[in-house]
């Protein structure tokens, strides 16, 4: 892929565009019960980019708009099954990947786009490429960021002893400590039963627990993130998150995105990865460049997985820029 280099824009600070509220904003019902919320931001008659947010389960904020030049772009957001805005809050019950396929499609065909950039980080790298490769044509380029793609062994890293636990210890003493030993060479099995127990206070527990796990270890150089975050958030974020997790992305094959890495041969796409994600290594995005012809790959040496990353940030905002000239 060849993208504008331009010296300007290698010197982008990492302040983001001003902001801004959207236009309109809308509720997508499904037939099996399900609320999506949805909204666009910038220019109506501009690129529409739709931005898929991570998790599973952490919803869209405000911030993510001002990634892209207002004058531009037609920014869509919409908050995936169960969390944000959505409704009903924290369900899994028809949430899938491929539910939520379906959501991006209802979406995409209300508003009347034929084809769109998608923006998308973490679970929402993953949720993109998954959608690219079953929508090339829908498709006109990816801006991803903190590549993931729910392998067993990215779950390793994260969820079993070795990985990611060698390099935050203390945070991994608090995320293991409230489960009894017998159960902690499953971990992600044994937060499931408490995050749907029946109890008010178990389940607030163990998603507080869960979510402080993820953030803590999220940034490097960005700002700390709250150590007690609020319990609706929480519980959202980690159901929803257990739940594809336990289920493997509801995917075909443990490696299905890398193999069908070759349904993207027609798709630019520009990845952003920082050298120390401690949430996605960054093996994972060099694997899925090697397998993508027209992507190009950015290190960023003293970042980590969080979008607020300074120099995720301004790579970030590098990238939509550059996307401008491509199209």
């Amino acid at each position: 892929m060849t993208l504008s280099k331009n010296s300007d824009r290698d010197n982008l600070s990492c302040e983001l565009f001003p902001q801004i509220q959207p236009f309109s904003t809308n509720f997508l019902s499904t037939k099996d019960g399900h609320r999506i919320y949805y909204e666009q931001c910038g220019n109506p008659s501009g690129v529409p980019v739709i931005v898929f947010h991570g998790g599973p389960g952490a919803g869209c904020n405000p911030n993510m708009r001002r990634y892209f030049d207002p004058n531009h772009y037609r920014i869509i957001l919409f908050d995936q099954r169960g969390c944000g805005k959505s409704k009903p809050h924290a369900s899994i019950i028809n949430n899938t990947t491929w539910h939520l396929l379906d959501d991006i499609e209802s979406i995409r065909k209300n508003l009347k786009i034929k084809r769109f950039f998608i923006f998308g980080g973490s679970w929402g790298s993953a949720l993109a490429l998954i959608y690219s490769q079953k929508f090339p044509n829908n498709v006109l380029g990816l801006v991803l960021r903190g590549v993931f793609t729910m392998t067993q062994s990215e779950l390793d890293w994260f969820y079993s002893e070795g990985g990611a636990s060698l390099f935050w210890p203390e945070k991994w003493q608090d995320f293991t400590d409230i489960i009894p030993p017998n159960e902690r060479n499953n971990l992600i099995e044994a937060y499931r039963k408490r995050l749907f127990d029946k109890s008010k206070e178990v389940r607030e527990k163990f998603a507080i627990s869960w979510t402080i796990w993820e953030n803590s270890l999220a940034t490097i150089r960005s700002p700390e993130v709250p150590s007690n975050p609020p319990a609706t958030y929480a519980l959202a974020f980690s159901r929803i998150e257990n739940h594809y997790f336990v289920n493997k992305g509801f995917l075909g094959e443990d490696e299905q995105i890398l193999t069908n890495m070759h349904k993207l041969e027609n798709i630019p796409g520009t990845i952003i990865q920082g050298r120390y994600d401690m949430v996605c290594p960054p093996v994972t995005a060099f694997r899925i460049h090697k397998a993508w012809q027209k992507s190009k790959l950015i290190l960023k040496n003293f970042a980590g997985h969080a979008m607020t990353e300074p120099d995720i940030t301004r790579a970030l905002l590098k990238a939509t820029e550059e996307f401008k000239d491509y199209i």
